[in-house]
């Protein structure tokens, strides 16, 4: 599993976007691209504005899904889909940490209280090799 695990992370370790989809008040899915960090233990971060609606459906129902990997539809290469429960942090140490100068554009800085960090931890990632039928699964 740790073979799997460290293809996963090669693949998420870069900023990337990603498209997440979280689940509406009236249970629709709803989708929406976002710019994704992602650590060693795979847990995985960006920035929000703390007012958005995706805060308010995560905050209604953590379940979230996100789809990463695809830089270039003309060059297929593995993806993943991760299936994780989010939340949003908005305490200090974290927005420090997680702050950088492309935030920059959107907020003031570290401490705009418009500012927050979803944080995902994935419970379930499937490794997908296009041609392939059947992903290789990772689970927490």
């Amino acid at each position: 599993m740790a073979d799997l695990k460290d293809r996963i992370f090669e693949i998420l370790c870069k900023p990337q976007m990603a498209s997440l989809a979280t689940v509406t008040e009236d249970g629709k899915p709803w989708v929406r691209y976002v710019m994704a960090l992602t650590f060693e233990d795979l847990t995985m971060r960006f920035a929000t504005m703390v007012q958005a609606r995706k805060v308010r459906q995560i905050k209604a129902n953590p379940e979230v899904h996100l789809t990463c990997g695809v830089t270039n539809p003309t060059e297929m290469h593995p993806y993943v889909q991760v299936q994780g429960k989010a939340v949003l942090k908005t305490d200090k140490e974290t927005r420090h940490a997680f702050w950088n100068d492309m935030l920059k554009s959107i907020f003031e800085g570290p401490d705009d209280p418009k500012y927050g960090v979803i944080e995902v931890t994935p419970y379930c990632i499937e490794y997908c090799t296009p041609g392939s039928y059947e992903p290789q699964v990772w689970t927490a």
